[in-house]
């Protein structure tokens, strides 16, 4: 080899070394550049909130840090929307006031900027929150002068007249009378108080009951469970005078009787942890609903608090885990409700029980409880068909009811277990064996598909040795009568120890119902989510409660599991 091929071998030999050098050199230091940048983020942080429960037009007051010094492209997102910018009032690096929008929805409050989000807030919609009313005598009194017309039965639309009502309703509530009983509940071995008036009934919510109010009138309706007797107004203020108003139920009677009152416990487990992210997790845990056989739900303990103890019939808990933690701590969340329920004993004169009239069909609680929904499909051509095939020429609803009941008893057979949770309901059209939630469900769906208001009820059934299971029943809408329980499950000889033998279940659970019988839901729940419209869902089919969210966590890599135990009951009264 030459003395020139060798040096320009070695030439290019060395050049190579030299690119490497500065390739590896120039990695380095943007290795350097991007740790420091990483570590130089200022991810934004809340410490506090205010208000936590708000309504449209509030100012809200979030403190922290991190959330820069100018606004920019940081913005403030609540139940999963951005807060627009005509909503922000001052934003500095450690506070940020807006006005809450017309549309603000209950859910996480998030900052976020270019470092990325903070950990969450959360805030709920004040109306829809259940307020307690405390009295203050310092203030003007609600007074009723009229109340038109003077009688009725359930459903019919009352006005009241008067003055210093307020010129909105908000936690205030009319009160009728109701069956009367001592508030004292004891039985042989001991004794429970509570300062529950057993002798009194609101106007329901769920019912719609509530058409207008303002400070001078109230258009309200005559709730299920209601006697004749004194009613009055309840405000922030204080009760008002007391006026009479008779009460008859034109197609047959009610009764209330043989209370009973339980103390539930319900506990589930949240652990086995794995988060490569910060993560949330929100439980919302089912409360026994408040109707006229189950007038009292009280929540005695709760661990750990709530963070709001009832939102849309439900207890809502919140776990906040940081970013790449492996939890292998259990969480448990446990909740005492205090539940008192009545046997419901009805007699129908099924003469007097009429077609809805077209007025009656306008009514919002004709609709909601009519209406398809995720899970009475009412609007199923085949199911359409068969019930019209069933009633044949009949048009009163109660008839209606009553011949697909027996169709249903006649044709179908009860399987104690239930089938798997995603078998389809409708395909007792063409099975004719079925479990307890899907007869149920079944039997709804055919009344609906025939507009007769009807609500399917999930809960539990107390056996005579305190035992609970899963349970589900029905209840339709007559008008001038009010609800109606039918539990074809237990008609169709379904197991169960009762306190008392019936005799004749076929007939007894068409119009009764025991005091056995605890209800967490009536109707579909249909909750919205609190975190993001992409966060992760856990839905618990056939359980007892029918809600379409249980238990929701935040995008991101999280792992974890949970147990929902089925409640218990520690006593009863």
């Amino acid at each position: 080899m030459s003395i020139k091929n060798t040096f320009s071998l070695l030439f290019r030999k060395y050049a190579f070394i030299r690119v490497l050098s500065c390739v590896f050199i120039i990695a380095i230091v943007l290795t350097i550049i991007s740790v420091a940048t990483v570590k130089s983020k200022k991810i934004p942080t809340i410490t506090s909130l205010s208000p936590v429960v708000g309504s449209a037009g509030d100012t809200m007051v979030i403190r922290g840090y991190n959330f820069g010094s100018v606004r920019g492209t940081n913005y403030v997102e609540i139940g999963g929307n951005k807060i627009t910018a005509s909503s922000y009032i001052n934003w500095t690096d450690g506070l940020i006031k807006l006005v809450l929008p017309s549309n603000v929805q209950d859910g996480l409050v998030i900052v976020s900027t270019q470092s990325g989000k903070s950990k969450p807030g959360f805030f709920a919609n004040k109306a829809g929150i259940p307020v307690e009313v405390p009295q203050n005598i310092k203030t003007n009194l609600p007074v009723i002068t009229a109340i038109e017309p003077q009688s009725g039965s359930y459903g019919t639309l009352i006005t009241i007249s008067g003055s210093d009502f307020g010129t909105a309703r908000g936690g205030s509530k009319v009160y009728f009378s109701a069956s009367s009983e001592e508030s004292s509940l004891g039985s042989g071995d001991g004794e429970l108080k509570t300062d529950f008036d057993f002798s009194v009934i609101a106007a329901s919510e769920s019912d719609y009951d509530y058409e207008s109010w303002s400070d001078s009138e109230i258009k309200v309706r005559i709730p299920d469970g209601a006697v004749s007797g004194n009613v009055y107004v309840l405000t922030e203020k204080g009760r008002s005078n007391l006026m009479n108003e008779e009460i008859r139920l034109a197609p047959g009677t009610k009764e209330y009787n043989s209370r009973k009152t339980y103390i539930l416990q319900l506990n589930s487990d949240i652990d086995s942890i794995d988060t490569k992210n910060g993560t949330n997790i929100t439980l919302r845990v089912p409360r026994p609903l408040v109707s006229s056989w189950q007038p009292m739900v009280e929540l005695t303990e709760c661990s750990p608090e709530p963070v709001i103890s009832d939102y849309k019939n439900t207890v809502i808990h919140q776990l906040d885990l940081p970013k790449a933690t492996s939890q292998s701590k259990k969480f448990r969340f446990s909740h005492n409700f205090v539940v008192s329920t009545y046997a419901l004993q009805t007699k129908i004169n099924e003469k007097q029980v009429k077609p809805y009239t077209k007025t009656q069909k306008n009514r919002i609680l004709h609709k909601m409880a009519t209406m398809p929904d995720p899970l009475i499909q009412s609007d199923n051509k085949e199911v359409i068909a068969l019930a019209t095939e069933i009633v044949g020429k009949e048009t009163n609803p109660y008839r209606q009811a009553k011949l697909i009941y027996q169709y249903l008893l006649e044709n179908y057979k009860l399987r104690d277990e239930l089938r798997k949770a995603d078998a389809p309901v409708l395909d007792l059209l063409r099975n004719k064996k079925s479990d307890p939630y899907e007869i149920s469900i079944f039997y709804t769906t055919l009344l609906r598909s025939l507009s007769i208001p009807a609500l399917p009820l999930a809960g539990v059934l107390v056996d005579s040795e305190m035992k609970t299971k899963s349970h589900w029943w029905t209840m339709f809408y007559i008008e001038n009568f009010g609800w109606f329980p039918v539990d074809i499950a237990l008609a169709m000889g379904l197991p169960y120890k009762s306190f008392r033998p019936v005799e004749k279940p076929q007939e007894y659970y068409f119009g009764n119902l025991d005091a056995q019988h605890i209800a967490f839901s009536m109707g579909w729940n249909e909750i919205s989510h609190t975190i993001s419209q992409n966060s992760k869902i856990v839905v618990r089919p056939k359980s007892y409660a029918l809600q379409s969210i249980w238990e929701e966590s935040s995008e991101g890599n999280v792992n974890y599991s949970s147990l929902w135990n089925d409640p218990i009951v520690l006593g009863l009264y």
